[in-house]
């Protein structure tokens, strides 16, 4: 089994790039095997999404991460199974609470089958996780456990929304720093101490890691309503179709200058479709876009303050160039 392709980074040293092809297609080996079951069914719907596809991107910041210590640690490639397995597993459940019925292109498990089998599902992964992690060590499982208190903890909070008097924009990016930088966070975290590195270089990776995490989903915020294509994988508006709230919206929502009257007001609710095209247009124009950039900016920046005390090996440099791409992406 071929490993997907890596992330299109500009990675400089040859040898590194084939380093992490060779670690991804070890993953994807384990990870097709882990969730083999006696069941026929179980093994057909937890391969559901493993054959959908995807890049496996927190497999990668992981096996970039063990680049600090001993690359092929035993406990590597593992922990990077037990990353995407929790990973899957959150998009089944997901797609259940979205009742979304695509993911990657192909029908969502809760639209091939059901909810029951799609939420069924996601929690044998999560248990399939839970036992590599028995291999692993206290220290990881402990770690993991936490990640997942966060991942549930930033989903109750999207689905419960602010409190009364909170503010909208703090509520939004921590809601982001738990359902998406937390668990990219353990993968750099993972990575480091599953190859031996040290606690500082460890900590260094997981800031940085969770900065990326937060930085990537706010450009796809920007992607939504900046990109003109479907090449970011989905159709521009589609947010503001479904009435999501993304950080420009919100800066919109927050604002009460007069000439921003017309976008709040389509901007209230789910955009009808045939008032998406001059929504997308007055949101491209608006501040709110430069302000949610400057914010993507500034998560980046962190990144790379987390990073530049690492040691200047090619796995730092692809970090950095990770960072310089998350920027570019976003338009």
């Amino acid at each position: 089994m071929a490993a997907p392709p890596v992330v299109d980074l500009p990675f400089v040293d040859e040898r590194l790039a084939q380093d992490l092809a060779s670690g991804l297609a070890e993953v994807e080996r384990l990870l097709r095997s882990s969730v083999e079951s006696e069941d026929a069914f179980v093994t057909e719907a937890s391969k559901h999404l493993i054959e959908a596809g995807g890049k496996r991107f927190r497999a990668m910041l992981m096996l970039l991460a063990a680049q600090f210590g001993v690359p092929d640690a035993p406990g590597v490639v593992p922990g990077a199974v037990v990353i995407e397995l929790t990973h899957l597993a959150t998009l089944y459940h997901d797609d259940v609470m979205d009742e979304a019925p695509l993911r990657r292109g192909s029908p969502s498990a809760n639209a091939r089958w059901d909810n029951t089998v799609a939420i069924l599902t996601g929690d044998y992964l999560f248990a399939q996780a839970s036992e590599i992690l028995a291999d692993l060590g206290a220290d990881v499982i402990r770690i993991q456990a936490q990640t997942f208190s966060r991942l549930v903890r930033g989903q109750i909070r999207e689905t419960v929304g602010p409190r009364p008097g909170e503010d909208h924009v703090a509520h939004y990016i921590e809601v982001l720093a738990d359902k998406t930088g937390s668990l990219i966070a353990t993968s750099g975290r993972f990575g480091g101490m599953l190859s031996g590195a040290s606690s500082e270089v460890v900590e260094r990776l997981t800031g940085a890691c969770e900065a990326i995490g937060v930085a990537w989903q706010l450009g796809d915020d920007l992607l939504d309503v900046a990109s003109d294509s479907i090449e970011s994988g989905k159709t521009p508006g589609t947010d503001l179709r479904e009435g999501i709230r993304t950080l420009p919206v919100l800066y919109v929502l927050a604002s009460d200058e007069p000439e921003g009257a017309r976008l709040r007001e389509l901007l209230a609710g789910p955009v009808a479709e045939e008032d998406i095209e001059e929504t997308l247009g007055l949101l491209r124009a608006d501040p709110a876009m430069v302000r949610a950039r400057a914010e993507l900016v500034a998560w980046v920046d962190r990144a790379r303050e987390a990073l530049g005390g690492l040691p200047d090996i090619p796995a730092r440099a692809a970090y950095l160039a990770l960072c310089d791409y998350v920027i570019e992406r976003s338009g």
